[in-house]
């Protein structure tokens, strides 16, 4: 896969746009674009399911207090 590839800009309404060829086409629907010098960088936005955070997170060093007040009873108000 080539590493470089000369590009035109142009318009698309307000905005100023890239066709992105095939050999750079991201995956998914949605993209991060930052500035960084006189540079732009485009990168894929990973979407991770609940699962996977929850799996990443160090697990609590301490324990939850007893709770003594009992929960409270439901009533239907009409």
């Amino acid at each position: 896969m080539q590493t470089e590839r000369h590009v035109r800009l142009f318009r698309n309404g307000r905005n100023q746009a890239i066709r992105i060829p095939r050999e750079f086409e991201l995956e998914g629907n949605e993209a991060v674009i930052r500035k960084e010098g006189g540079r732009l960088i485009i990168e894929p936005v990973i979407k991770t399911g609940l699962a996977t955070l929850l799996a990443s997170w160090k697990p609590l060093d301490e324990d939850f207090p007893e709770i003594d007040d009992a929960p409270v009873i439901p009533e239907d108000i009409f």
